[in-house]
């Protein structure tokens, strides 16, 4: 059972312990905050399901987090914990090198981390403006990935919600050291064999509304807002996309578009760590407004593939409700019933039969940016 959750906020990270049965709070208590008052845009948990499936015989010990805060004017932290969030230490983040005079693109400085994930031993950072780092000390020190960012095609992407393009899923293959694939948006969706010396874009299927009809299915400018890969079947990735949702069940070569009830628009998605058939999805109103559509806060689940979705409002605001749920803010427990959704308002929910049911948390809490299980 998984009995401890960590939620990203604008002013800290918060650390949820499972309560017992009739304690209220939703069924999770806040057991201690880290860096409060500061925006903590993401973190990496201990022995989260990345680690877990690719770190059998990795010597990092159980305990390593990361935490990510983008301080503004002091610019962009990292902070990492050997005891599971108990004491921190700064450490090293990703730089670029300087960059060459009348180089294309936007500029080589670090914006924002937008993702975290750990696999065999090594820790992949995405970040803004659409560079992949590793490090293989947790953070004392980080690599560029040359061969994504000398890729001709960078300097075609572009920004969706941010002036610049980032990376914002990591989907390592648990089975297969090395394999990487990653979602950029505005840049389509990459996969790497060997341990990013190589790179391939995989969005065939994909379709980008927004562009002129002769580039819409351009494969280097499409816009996954998340990609979420299935941990027992790891050919199969869901991804929620700025014109729709996408399934792929061949490890991303190509892509089918599903329809989903209300809206396919959106920025979460979450799969189940077990059954390939299972995922979730938070609809919203596309674009300008984005908003919970009728001011309901609802969440569609798909348990045949996507051929049918069910829409799950029992313990959601349903009335008067402008919640935005961000990509990385819903997640599923390893157990795959148990999930945490947390909102732009402040607003955190959890589900423990897989999203029948839904029970408040708190709807006090700074706006949310993350949810993740350890």
């Amino acid at each position: 059972m998984d009995d401890r959750a960590w939620v990203a906020t604008r002013k800290g990270l918060f650390e949820l312990q499972r309560c017992s049965a009739g304690s209220g709070g939703g069924g999770w208590r806040i057991a201690r905050s880290s860096f409060l008052g500061e925006p903590v845009t993401l973190m990496l948990p201990p022995n989260s399901q990345a680690q877990a499936q690719t770190h059998a015989h990795s010597q990092q010990p159980q305990g390593h987090m990361l935490a990510a805060l983008n301080l503004g004017h002091f610019g962009v932290k990292l902070h990492a914990s050997d005891d599971a969030g108990a004491h921190w230490r700064e450490v090293a983040t990703p730089a670029y090198p300087p960059q060459p005079e009348g180089a294309a693109g936007p500029e080589w400085k670090l914006v924002q981390i937008w993702a975290l994930e750990a696999a065999g031993g090594r820790v992949w950072a995405g970040t803004l403006p659409g560079g992949l780092f590793s490090s293989d000390d947790f953070g004392a020190s980080w690599q560029l990935n040359q061969p994504l960012w000398q890729q001709p095609g960078r300097v075609d992407w572009f920004g969706g919600g941010y002036p610049c393009p980032g990376i914002h899923s990591i989907c390592p293959h648990p089975r297969r050291a090395g394999e990487l694939l990653l979602g950029i948006s505005c840049g389509g969706i990459w996969h790497s064999g060997d341990d990013g010396g190589r790179w391939a874009l995989r969005a065939v299927g994909m379709r980008a509304d927004y562009m002129p009809p002769d580039q819409a299915f351009d494969p280097n400018i499409q816009d996954p807002h998340r990609i979420v890969r299935c941990a027992a079947a790891p050919e199969v990735l869901w991804c929620q996309h700025h014109n729709g949702i996408w399934r792929s069940t061949d490890d991303g070569r190509q892509w089918h578009e599903l329809k989903a009830p209300l809206s396919s628009f959106g920025f979460a998605v979450a799969a189940h760590p077990h059954d390939p058939q299972t995922a979730w999805f938070v609809p919203a109103e596309a674009d300008q407004r984005r908003l919970p559509l009728n001011a309901a806060l609802v969440v569609n689940r798909t348990r045949d593939g996507g051929r049918s979705f069910e829409t799950l409002r029992a313990g959601l605001p349903q009335h008067d409700c402008y919640d935005l749920v961000y990509r990385h803010a819903l997640d599923v427990a390893a157990d795959g019933r148990t999930l945490l959704m947390g909102s732009t308002t402040g607003g955190l929910w959890t589900s423990f039969d897989g999203g029948d049911h839904w029970q408040t948390v708190s709807l006090n809490l700074p706006p949310i940016a993350a949810v993740r299980f350890g």
